[in-house]
């Protein structure tokens, strides 16, 4: 790795063991929110994190998540203007097509991968604001899973995340694709591996719907 690379890298490190440990004292009082699910640190190595999106806020989760630095692919536009620039860089995130067919944001993921930093993916491509369970998702993030050989956090939410209201987030196993390891894949091949992910997804979704809803009825949400 080149001295200017691994210099950035270790900024933007440090930069994520700032914000966890500012975390509890400036975030969580105004955004309090409870994990289900597996609830432990992702330690030790680079994770893909895939999830919903339903608020900007969405971001804390995965970075609470694991002790590493987590690169998001994020869409072009917010590297330009905005509030949002100032942290994009900050965070060394990943500029994305809104077509969702960026060749070299898939090459900048598999480079933060190997050299054992985390991506965060979501795969929607931007907020869920209708009625849907999901918005159509973006291929990708099993590919990229699978040519890293990394594996893939699934994690889903209810609500967009509110202020002074409690927010749900599930955190799933991680899912490995294995058997496609080291294989030269074909569409059929990426679309499997797709399926199989937002069945997962689905599912959990399904799991902390029924989660809060028996919370719900014993008061306790």
């Amino acid at each position: 790795m080149a001295k200017k690379q691994k210099t950035k890298l270790n900024a933007v490190s440090k930069w994520f063991r700032t914000l966890r440990r500012a975390e509890p004292f400036l975030y969580r009082p105004f955004f309090p929110y409870k994990k289900y699910g597996h609830t432990e640190m992702f330690k030790d190595r680079a994770y893909i994190f895939v999830g919903n999106h339903l608020s900007v806020l969405d971001v804390v989760f995965p970075a609470v998540s694991t002790n590493r630095a987590v690169h998001y692919m994020a869409k072009s536009s917010l590297f330009e203007k905005g509030l949002m620039k100032k942290f994009v860089h900050k965070c060394e995130c990943i500029p994305v097509n809104r077509d969702g067919t960026d060749v070299k944001a898939v090459m900048q993921a598999m480079k933060y991968l190997k050299m054992g930093e985390s991506v965060v993916i979501f795969p929607e491509g931007t907020r869920n604001k209708t009625n849907e369970t999901f918005l159509p998702f973006k291929s990708g993030a099993t590919a990229i899973s699978i040519k890293t050989k990394t594996p893939i956090i699934p994690m889903v939410q209810i609500k967009p995340i509110r202020i002074f209201r409690k927010a749900h987030v599930l955190f799933g196993e991680p899912i490995e694709f294995t058997e496609y390891y080291d294989k030269r894949l074909n569409e059929e091949d990426i679309k499997k591996c797709d399926d199989i992910l937002l069945e997962k997804l689905s599912e959990m979704h399904q799991q902390l719907t029924s989660i809060l809803s028996k919370k719900k009825k014993s008061g306790k949400v």
